[in-house]
């Protein structure tokens, strides 16, 4: 399993939105900065992920995006497939028929793989990472040089 660009900005901009938006909505600007992520790439995932009802959007001065449930019902898996990641090992996109229309040799093999993948990345929720020290420790060092950034620019312009 090869898991996409899309697939992991969608984990990575989640997880961020759950560590920020306890305090106030956050905006996709700042989980851009933060996350050195195309600003407009998260414009798309966020409309899939709003579509999917896991983010919801907060307009008006101080506005941005909330998580649209609790972080400990947000899983990875559904993270993952919000933004139409396919969590599969197979050559077939689990079809099975990737020799000459019929199952392969492997074929069983690798659909058991994908499936203990997603059982794993169920298993996780956004909560589960919020509580390691090492993910704390990265968004704080990431607010820090956010902040500097910021005040470089306003020096500057």
């Amino acid at each position: 399993m090869r898991l996409t660009t899309k697939g992991r900005y969608a984990v990575t901009a989640m997880l961020d939105l759950a560590f920020h938006s306890q305090i106030k909505p956050v905006t996709l600007t700042e989980i851009a900065t933060r996350q050195t992520i195309s600003l407009s790439y998260l414009e798309q995932l966020f409309a899939r992920l709003r579509r999917a009802g896991m983010v919801k959007g907060v307009r008006g001065p101080g506005g941005g995006y909330t998580l649209s449930q609790k972080t400990n019902e947000i899983n990875i898996a559904d993270i993952i497939a919000a933004v139409d990641e396919p969590i599969d090992s197979t050559k077939c996109g689990g079809e099975a028929n990737c020799q000459k229309h019929q199952a392969c040799l492997t074929h069983d093999l690798w659909v058991g793989l994908s499936e203990q993948i997603k059982d794993y990345l169920k298993s996780i929720t956004l909560a589960d990472l919020l509580e390691k020290h090492h993910v704390q420790e990265v968004a704080k060092r990431q607010d820090q040089n956010t902040q500097h950034i910021i005040e470089l620019t306003r020096h500057t312009g």
